[in-house]
This record gives structure tokens, C-alpha cells and sequence, in this order.
């Protein structure tokens, strides 16, 4: 007597991930691998379509895996590589700070990389230069009406006259 097989249909399911509210600004492919130390796979800066922010988003080839994924900052500046003219650094904040580095296939690359990554954080350091432009302004306004404010110290004669 055969048993019969036992089959288990799972329904299909949509996964939402955040980069359905985001639209892709840039995407690059590495084609060889160079560097081991974190992987390889595409590099993408993505915008959200309502907050503006702008995220850097890397996922190792294959297996899709984040190897990178943080917000792009004003403080945030690549600098060359060891001297390298195909690959750049920089600090991020998210967690922890950490240093990161990508490397390209090409010096043309790169330079489109930085030339996109730069685009993308100059309206995030007016957008901040302007917010704390505007919180200074406001607080030097309060400074100066408290500077107008004076305090009376009240004596027994005063608290005498008021009953």
C-alpha cells in the first residue's frame, strides 16, 4: 500500500519592504569583485517620497543581504582611499560610529558615485543650516526680552502696603 503524499501549500505572500516609499536616485553594479571584507553587490542611494530623506543601501550579490543601509548626513564627507582614485571613505553615525569604505571598478565610477553622493547631502545641509539658523534666531529673540525683564526683591514694607 503506498501512502500518499503529503504536500503542504503555504499561500503566497507580499513582502513591503522601506524602499516601496522611495524612489531610486542612484544604482551601480559592481561587475568583478575587488574586496572581501564586507562583499559585493549593488550600491544605491534611495530618497523617500514623502520625508526626502536619502539612505545609502548596499546588498551583497546573491544572497541579498545588507551590508550597508544608513541615512546620508551633512557631516558626512568621502575622502579618498589611501590615495586610491577608484575607491572612498567615510564616517557614519547610525548606531555606533563606524568607518566604511567602497571601492569601484574604475576611477569613472567612483566619481559618479561622489558626484551623486554629494548632490544628495548638499539639501540635507541647507535643509539643517537653515533649522538651526532659524532655532538660533529664535533664541536670541528670547534672550532679549529676558534681558528686559528685571526682578524686584520684595520687602516687609511692600508685602505690608499690598495687605
Amino acid at each position: 500500500m503506498a501512502a500518499a503524499k503529503d504536500t503542504l501549500c503555504l499561500p503566497e505572500q507580499e513582502i513591503k519592504t522601506l524602499k516601496d516609499d522611495e524612489e531610486e536616485l542612484f544604482k551601480m553594479q559592481n561587475d568583478l569583485p575587488e574586496w572581501k571584507e564586507r562583499g559585493t553587490g549593488d550600491i544605491k542611494l534611495l530618497k523617500h517620497k514623502e520625508k526626502g530623506a536619502i539612505r545609502l543601501l548596499m546588498q551583497r550579490d546573491k544572497t541579498l543581504n545588507i551590508c550597508a543601509n544608513h541615512y546620508i548626513t551633512r557631516m558626512m564627507e568621502l575622502k579618498p582611499k589611501a590615495g586610491s582614485d577608484h575607491a572612498w571613505v567615510w564616517n557614519t553615525h547610525a548606531d555606533f560610529p563606524e568607518l566604511l569604505a567602497i571601492c569601484f571598478l574604475n576611477a569613472e565610477n567612483a566619481q559618479k558615485f561622489k558626484t551623486k553622493f554629494e548632490e544628495c547631502r548638499k539639501p540635507i545641509e541647507e535643509r539643517e543650516n537653515k533649522a538651526g539658523s532659524g532655532k538660533n534666531d529664535h533664541a536670541k529673540k528670547v534672550a532679549k526680552k529676558l534681558e528686559a525683564v528685571s526682578v524686584k526683591e520684595e520687602t516687609k514694607e511692600d508685602a505690608e502696603e499690598k495687605q
